[in-house]
């Protein structure tokens, strides 16, 4: 049984796809370290060991890399896209501090108690205005189809 998401949930979930992005670079870019890392010791093997030319080992390797670095441009593309879209709805809400928590939450990615230090609120306040936020946010229209 399917639980149909709520109107909120939606736009929550279509806030964070900025953040997804950003996790994902991150987790390509720290694949792509230890490719480079892995890589290192198969230039220089001198045990006095025969070994074959190793070809196959640098071809895979090449191979991995650029699809790791195809995958690592393709996803900063979308990052900026998500980020374009997101951060040009949210700027479309009228009152600032509404603004204010849906870039710290949704694009900065701070938790709610760095909003309200950051904005000089209780937690609790911060809530109240995600929730009028939200309320006012409008997501794109294909979004809530695909929904």
């Amino acid at each position: 049984m399917q639980m149909v998401q709520s109107e909120n949930e939606r736009k929550k979930e279509y806030l964070k796809g900025y953040r997804r992005h950003v996790r994902r670079i991150n987790r390509i870019e720290t694949e792509l370290e230890e490719l480079h890392a892995m890589s290192a010791p198969m230039s220089a093997s001198n045990d006095g060991m025969p070994h074959g030319s190793g070809q196959s080992d640098l071809s895979g390797y090449a191979a991995e890399l650029d699809k790791l670095e195809r995958s690592l441009r393709e996803e900063k593309d979308k990052r900026v896209e998500a980020y374009k879209d997101i951060d040009e709805r949210i700027k479309k809400l009228e009152r600032e501090n509404e603004k204010d928590v849906l870039f710290y939450r949704y694009i900065a990615g701070l938790a709610w108690w760095e909003i309200a230090e950051k904005m000089n609120y209780t937690e609790r306040w911060i809530l109240k205005i995600h929730g009028k936020a939200l309320a006012h946010f409008r997501m794109p229209k294909e979004f809530i189809e695909i929904q």
